[in-house]
């Protein structure tokens, strides 16, 4: 529950700052925590697969800044119209989810999760390492480098202390009972250290810390909570629907990738898939944040799944070949950890002033830790590092033994393709079509069959590992 509170904590208010520059003011970081901390709560209590995380998310953020854009350049009044795209939202996927259609997901597969996943996981370390290079930009023109060298420390002080701690459940030191207590609290710890470190250097060294807002009020201060949505012209109205339409497929692809990836077999889940229940309750939440002003929030991939991860209990598998594999044997699924980390986030409004003993290099080298714990597991990825190694030495994986190694890099190449196309439209100005090149990924895996043997194609896409390809060393 605590590492899942900063961990939710500091993307409210840093992707609260970042809506706050789209959108000119009008939705702020004080609107996104108090959206964070309320559609948490309400999910985690109603919703039927309570192990995702809602969040802001980069894709929602460009979709807002460009309609933000849109309304200005027409001369519309934004929150109206923002109002009026949320309701259209939030009724389109209510349609959705009576009709079961989620069950289009289907067709989704371990191809397009992977993708996915990978794009997810590299966008939390790139903005890691992005602003840890603006600080020593910024800081870098004075004559002292103190300020961007001790912010380096910290963040990767936070992301060394996170993994190892959190990996110190293997360890022979210590007592059982222990080890459990610092795997667990892990990047809580790390979080504690380094603030700790950057308290006692305060009087020399100021560093750059939470932007907080200072009181609880909307971000435009001009305003009332309640927008005035019917203060807008009719045609605008059902404008809205066109608009609506895109952040319909770009929340339905969002959600129910992630809900997929959440409920991997390889997570070894007991309680069910919720996909149309889930895909109702978002649609549900969107349509009355956007009554407030309050920013639309979806399934957030990373804090999903590290907090599966974090309430699961593991293993070591030992392949054939002698690689060592994390195999997931229980997920403590409750609904507990969802609604204790949003209260605390809604709580956390009261300690306001607080916020400015955390460093922001602390947050950079959390969303690092998140970032890479969450690339474990993605076979993507494992089969990206056989490019770097001897033939004669590829782990005895299920596809490696059964699959031409040529075959398997030349999936992992349009894999890779279809990222580098993916990361290359979310950074465009044609980021609102984000959800558009989601959904062409599933006719490209299809196509695959074309031109590789099926066989081939069955066995890297299959949804979990053989379980007679594992061998359990206790």
């Amino acid at each position: 529950t605590i590492f899942l509170f900063f961990a939710c904590l500091a993307p409210a208010i840093i992707f609260g700052g970042l809506m706050d520059d789209k959108t000119g003011g009008q939705i702020g970081a004080v609107e996104m925590i108090i959206a964070t901390a309320a559609c948490g709560l309400v999910y985690a209590i109603f919703a039927g697969q309570p192990m995702i995380i809602l969040g802001g998310t980069g894709p929602m953020l460009i979709f807002t800044g460009l309609l933000y854009e849109f309304c200005t350049a027409n001369e519309i009044a934004f929150l109206p119209a923002y109002a009026w795209v949320g309701f259209w939202t939030g009724a389109i996927l209510l349609v959705l989810a009576f009709t079961d259609a989620s069950c289009l997901m289907r067709y989704f597969t371990r191809f397009t999760d992977e993708i996915f996943a990978a794009l997810i996981s590299i966008i939390f370390i790139y903005e890691a390492v992005k602003s840890l290079i603006h600080i020593f930009h910024e800081h870098g023109e004075t004559s002292s480098y103190d300020i961007a060298l001790l912010s380096l420390l910290l963040a990767i002080g936070t992301f060394y202390i996170a993994s190892q701690l959190s990996a110190f459940r293997k360890s022979h030191l210590l007592v059982p009972q222990l080890r459990e207590f610092l795997a667990d609290f892990g990047p809580t710890l790390a979080i504690i250290a380094m603030a700790a470190v950057a308290y006692m250097t305060r009087d020399a060294i100021k560093l750059d810390v939470l932007p907080a807002p200072e009181s609880i009020q909307p971000t435009d201060s001009e305003r009332s909570w309640l927008v005035g949505f019917m203060d807008t012209p009719t045609w605008v109205i059902w404008a809205s629907i066109v608009p609506a339409i895109l952040c319909s497929i770009l929340v339905y692809l969002d959600q129910n990738i992630t809900a997929r990836l959440v409920n991997s077999r390889d997570n070894n889940l007991q309680k069910g898939e919720s996909y149309h229940l889930d895909l109702g309750v978002v649609g549900v939440l969107i349509a009355v944040c956007s009554a407030f002003g309050l920013p639309w929030l979806v399934a957030a991939t990373v804090r999903s799944l590290n907090h599966v991860r974090s309430l699961a209990s593991t293993e070591e598998v030992i392949d054939r070949g002698g690689t060592a594999h994390t195999h997931i044997l229980h997920v403590r699924e409750n609904r507990i950890t969802g609604i204790s980390i949003h209260l605390l986030v809604g709580l956390s409004l009261l300690l306001l002033p607080w916020f400015k003993y955390i460093p922001m290099a602390v947050l950079f080298g959390l969303f690092l830790y998140m970032g890479v714990v969450s690339m474990k597991g993605n076979q993507f990825f494992e089969r990206l590092s056989l490019w770097l190694t001897d033939p004669a030495l590829y782990p005895a994986t299920h596809y490696v033994r059964r699959v031409p190694w040529r075959t398997i890099h030349l999936f992992t190449v349009i894999q890779l393709l279809c990222l580098v196309v993916l990361w290359t439209v979310k950074a465009s100005a044609w980021g609102i079509l984000f959800p558009v090149f989601i959904a062409i990924l599933v006719p490209i895996r299809f196509a695959l069959g074309y031109f590789i043997n099926s066989k081939h194609i069955e066995i890297l896409d299959a949804e979990e590992n053989p379980e007679e390809e594992e061998e359990t060393w206790s």
